[in-house]
Formats: structure tokens, sequence, C-alpha cells
């Protein structure tokens, strides 16, 4: 006699979908504070939830216990909102304003999206295995980090490459850590080899304070959050019809493209006509957004996916990672000027290009506590870190997508 083993599948619909996702974020928060490294190293409280999660939907695979599907709507909407949000941080005035020194370490860290890549694509070439694997352990999860991943791991599924999210999001965590790791010790190495010492600008440095002291000054109430959340809401509907359109002239683009465009271009005719977008409250909104979209992702993480993956994931990351620290100490460090502001920002490329702009500003931190203040490298990894690569990365990828399939 054959006794079958049967799976129980529950469907879980939006509100438990959304209760499920909020019951990630708690738990993630609580075990961010009850474990040190995992604040160390800037690991996001939704990562945090999201992989105990995934770790516990795997025993239940592997033991037949039960499976969960859910619904997908929530992801959708959030993954628009965050982005959105990423659109309307692209004020060329604030480009303008860095003047020749943002220019060139945007380009600088262009050049690194293409690089992270090839080198990616190249690996998976060698082990024969689909090139969109390469590009998941690329810019999409290192430059791109969990939000970026967590958005073009469907994506990517629906282009051929089983476990895409799952992939990514792993490569992703990895990031996170791995730059880290590389970024204060690099940024050491090279003001020690070099024997770099600050240039001390007091004017602009108490600039800088008095601008750190007016943004934790400042609350959002009420009205506040509904005119950033009108904001978003009125790019995402314009770029939404746009892509409708687009799609019935046979032009097939990632949806959140057209929304975080058409923020963009609200921003900067907003710039140019001297009104002020209500960025604390769009960011505190699209940031929000961002956290849902993280848990609703990583609760449809597969980890049973990544057994056949392991070695070529672990070859491309490796090789990201010996990439990373050459091509700043070799490349960035001397493109930005050989001095000790490019040294700092050295320290802070390895982390935003591995992992997030957090990672970036703890590594600058910690390198600045040492040696001295670089004001310089501060505004420089802010604007490019975290108003411009994400745009442009996302464009990046969807080229590399469209070339590979």
């Amino acid at each position: 006699m054959i006794i079958e083993e049967t799976v129980t599948t529950c469907t879980l619909d939006s509100v438990s979908t959304l209760g499920c996702a909020l019951a990630i974020l708690i738990a993630g928060r609580w075990l961010k504070g009850k474990f040190k490294f995992l604040k160390k190293f800037l690991i996001p409280s939704p990562v945090v939830g999201g992989i105990v999660f995934a770790l516990i939907m795997l025993i239940c695979h592997e033991y037949r216990i039960v499976s969960l599907t859910f619904d997908q709507s929530l992801k959708d909407l959030t993954m628009l909102m965050f982005f959105t949000g990423v659109g309307y941080l692209a004020s060329f005035r604030l480009i303008a304003k860095g003047g020749k020194v943002v220019v060139i370490f945007f380009l600088c860290t262009i050049f690194l999206i293409l690089l992270q890549n090839l080198t990616g694509v190249g690996i998976a070439a060698l082990f024969n295995k689909n090139l969109l694997l390469g590009l998941s352990a690329g810019s999409i999860s290192l430059v791109g980090g969990h939000g970026t991943s967590a958005a073009f791991g469907p994506e990517l599924e629906k282009l051929g490459l089983t476990g895409g999210l799952s992939i990514a999001i792993t490569c992703a965590t990895f990031g996170l850590i791995a730059g880290s790791l590389i970024g204060g010790p690099l940024g050491k190495l090279l003001i020690s080899k070099y024997r770099l010492e600050p240039e001390i600008d007091k004017d602009h440095s108490e600039e800088k304070k008095q601008a750190a002291a007016d943004v934790s000054k400042k609350k959002v109430g009420e009205m506040e959050i509904s005119s950033g959340l009108g904001y978003l809401i009125v790019a995402m509907t314009v770029g939404s019809w746009c892509m409708s359109y687009l799609k019935t002239r046979g032009i097939v683009l990632p949806g959140y493209l057209g929304p975080m465009v058409i923020a963009c271009i609200i921003r900067n005719v907003s710039d140019l006509m001297g009104r002020k977008v209500p960025m604390h409250a769009v960011e505190l909104c699209s940031n929000t957004a961002l956290r849902f979209f993280l848990a609703f992702a990583l609760m449809n993480l597969h980890l049973w996916e990544l057994k056949s993956l392991a070695l070529p994931i672990i070859c491309i990351l490796l090789l990201q990672c010996v990439m990373m620290a050459m091509f700043a100490y070799f490349v960035t460090f001397r493109v930005m000027g050989s001095n000790y502001d490019a040294a700092v920002m050295c320290s802070g490329q390895c982390g935003f290009a591995m992992g997030a702009t957090p990672n970036a500003l703890a590594n600058m931190d910690t390198v600045t506590k040492c040696y001295g203040p670089s004001p310089k490298s501060f505004f420089v990894i802010s604007i490019v870190g975290a108003l411009l690569i994400d745009f442009v990365n996302a464009l990046l990828i969807t080229a590399f997508c469209r070339f590979l399939v």
C-alpha cells in the first residue's frame, strides 16, 4: 500500500497578505534589536524578517507541511509607489549644484554598473547557465539592493530564469554585508598608503550640520502626508497611462518606468517654476512603501530553487567583491583626484555599489571619525547613491534584459 504525501495549500487574500507582511516587519525589527551584527551591517528589518520567514517556508516545503500563496496586487502597488519616489529624487538642479565632481563620480559609477553586469554575465556563460543569472548577481542586486532585486526578480522569472527573485534577494543580502566589510578597510588602506589628510572646509561643514538639524526638526503632519501621497498617485496614474499607450504600440517596458519618468518630469518642472515638491513627505511615503514591498517580495522567496545554482552564484559574488575593491582602488580613487576626499568616496562607493546608500554613509562615517571630516564626500555619495544611480541602473538593467533575451 502506497501512501501519497499531500501538501495543504493555503491561498491568502489581500488583507491576510498585508497582515503577514506586517508580522514580517515587526519580527525583523525585533530581531535587529536582539542581534547587534544585524545593525552593524545595516541589514533592513524587512530583509531580516523576510529571510526568517523564507527559512520557515523552506522547512515547510521540504517536509511537505504547508504551501502558501499570496495576493500580488499590494506588492505591485507598493513597487510602483517606491519607484515613483525614486523619480521625484532625480533633481537636475541638485546635480548642477554638485558640479563637476558629482558628474565625474556619477559617470564612474555608471561604468561600474556595466562592469558588474558584464562580470556576472561572463561567469554565468562560463558555467553554461542562463545569462540572466549573471545579471541577477550584477547591478540588480548589488548597486540596486533589495528594492531593485524585489522589483526585477519576478521580471527575470518571466524571462526564463527560474528562482530569479530568490537569487536576486540572496545576492543583495550578501552585497550588504560585503559592502560593509570592504569599504572601511579600503579607505583606511588608501589613506595610510598615500598619507592623506583632510582639507577642512569649516563653512561648508557648518552648512551641512545646520541642514541636518533643520531636517531633524521638521515634522510631517496629516496635510503633508496627504500632499506627498497626492504627488505619488498623480505620477503613478499618468505614468501607468503612458505605459499602457506604449504597450498598444508594441513597446513593452517594465511598468514602473512610466511613473518614475513622470515623477522626474514633475520634480524638475516644479524646480524651474519655483514650486516646492513636498519631498520630505514623498520620501516618507515612498520609504514606507519600500518596507512593505520588500516584505511582500520576500514572502515569495523560494530558497529551494537555489540548490542547483549555488556554485556559480558563489563564484560570481566573490569575483564581484574583488572587482569592486580593484575598481575603487585603481579607478575611482584616481579619477576623483587621489586625495583624502577621493579615499573616503571609495569607501562609500563600496557601500552603495555592493549594498545600499546607508552602508556607504556608515563606511564613510567610520573612516572620517578616525581620520577627519570629508563633507564633500558625503554630499557626492548622497547625490549619486541616493538620488541618481537607481534611476540610471533601472534603465541599464532593462537594456541588458532586452539584449540578453
